[in-house]
């Protein structure tokens, strides 16, 4: 037996044993590499594990700032009227509103790269309007986790995707429109999928009006112009001050509020996400350093591409329900290069999409008991089987999305917008049921 696979053992089986014992998934991930360089006999790599920290401090830094941005938006009270103004507009058009709906949870979620985050805040605001749907908890519950989940994954912010590039030298370029084919029709196949017949039309007088005029988006207009001007490679402020400033724009534009002390709390909510990216740095490093890396790589090549499909396919998901960004570390890695045949940026984005839905798998499961609690439902088991055909779907494109990589690469990204705009033009055509008159 080779001595790389028994120091593999060693991490995955301490990882695993910390874990299940509550350990925070960073606390987990920092022993589990501490006692990989012990038993190669490396002692305690103090350099090697400092080293590794840093290893994602773009990702920290754009987390820890995005979030700055989300609870600034959320207090100067940007994010309530926004829902509120969507649902006015949308009132009489059901089927359109809940498509909106989505995609405004998921907005969190594309901004911090967490389905948590995207639960606590958007999924918690956009509830009131799916029970004014005609959703039941259940319904709702299910369309604001798996949408926090497909949000974490679609751009611009996808950790995964960060994680399973910094493992292979791979920029986080290039994966705006792979990420937007892989994203955008699940969540809007999951939330018709969950809402069924039972939707209808919501009476416009039972809907609170917004406050802060036009001025009050500010913020969220200012940060599509930044990004869009990054994009275009007409400034390079980078994401980090974009947040930032849009931040700060948000504090003159809507309800006052305490910048420091809500950046503090913004800080505090996000460290549990920040210490996992920092212990998936050491991880990865002393997988690095005692050759542990290689021996996976080598061995996950030699393994037939029918097997490796399946293991694919449940391993990441699976292994995802301790920790979806472990899950991108630990097997990402060596799936996207087993996968090379392949276009490496579509197969990443797959992949990614995988270890996301370890946030809906249990014993875990973080944006579904969160969402079992924004709705008010006391058995999560209830969300998780009403999103079980969602996850069954999704894993079934991604393994097809891996299969054909280069087909869905060749795709130009203007089909992605003419079919999104038929998609709404077809949705705003659909009237609904009317509103019940005691709504």
């Amino acid at each position: 037996m080779q001595t790389e696979f028994l120091i593999l053992l060693v991490m995955l089986g301490s990882f695993i044993f910390f874990a299940v014992m509550r350990f925070p998934i960073s606390i987990s991930l920092i022993i589990a590499a501490i006692l990989g360089a012990l038993s190669a006999g490396f002692g305690f790599p103090l350099a090697k594990l400092i080293e590794g920290s840093f290893g994602y401090l773009d990702a920290i830094m754009i987390i820890a700032s995005a979030m700055i941005f989300m609870r600034s938006i959320e207090k100067s009270g940007l994010l309530k009227t926004l829902a509120n103004a969507i649902a006015r507009i949308f009132h009489s058009k059901p089927y359109l509103l809940l498509a909106f709906m989505t995609l405004f949870i998921m907005f969190a979620g594309m901004i911090t790269g967490s389905s948590t985050a995207a639960v606590l805040t958007t999924g918690a605001i956009a509830f009131p309007v799916l029970t004014q749907l005609g959703l039941d908890k259940k319904r709702a519950g299910a369309i604001i986790a798996m949408s926090a989940i497909f949000g974490m994954i679609a751009p611009p912010v996808n950790i995964p995707v960060m994680i399973i590039g910094q493992g292979v030298d791979m920029p986080y370029m290039g994966f705006t429109y792979p990420l937007l084919w892989l994203t955008i029709p699940l969540a809007f196949l999951s939330s018709f999928i969950f809402a069924g017949k039972q939707i209808h039309r919501i009476r416009k007088e039972s809907i609170e009006k917004g406050a802060g005029g036009l001025l009050i988006f500010s913020p969220f207009i200012l940060l599509v112009i930044l990004m869009l001007l990054e994009e275009l490679r007409v400034l390079d402020l980078g994401m980090p001050l974009i947040f930032l400033l849009c931040a700060l724009c948000a504090t003159i534009t809507g309800k006052r509020f305490n910048f420091f002390k809500s950046s503090v709390d913004a800080m505090g909510d996000s460290l549990g996400i920040l210490s996992i990216l920092v212990g998936v740095g050491m991880f990865i490093q002393v997988m690095t350093m005692t050759g542990v890396r290689g021996f996976v790589v080598g061995s996950f090549v030699s393994i037939p591409q029918s097997v490796l499909f399946i293991t694919m396919a449940i391993g990441i998901p699976l292994f995802g329900a301790v920790s979806s960004f472990g899950s991108a570390s630990v097997l990402g890695v060596p799936f996207l290069l087993s996968f090379l045949s392949g276009d490496v940026i579509v197969v990443t984005a797959a992949l990614s999409m995988l270890a996301g839905l370890g946030d809906m798998v249990p014993p875990t499961a973080l944006a579904g008991i969160f969402a079992a609690q924004v709705v008010g439902e006391k058995n999560y088991f209830k969300i998780f089987a009403r999103s079980l055909i969602s996850v069954v779907i999704t894993i079934i494109v991604c393994v097809f999305v891996v299969l054909y990589s280069k087909n869905v690469a060749s795709l130009p990204p203007w089909l992605f917008w003419v079919l999104s705009a038929g998609f709404l033009l077809i949705l705003s055509l659909l009237k609904g049921k009317e509103a019940p008159k005691t709504a």
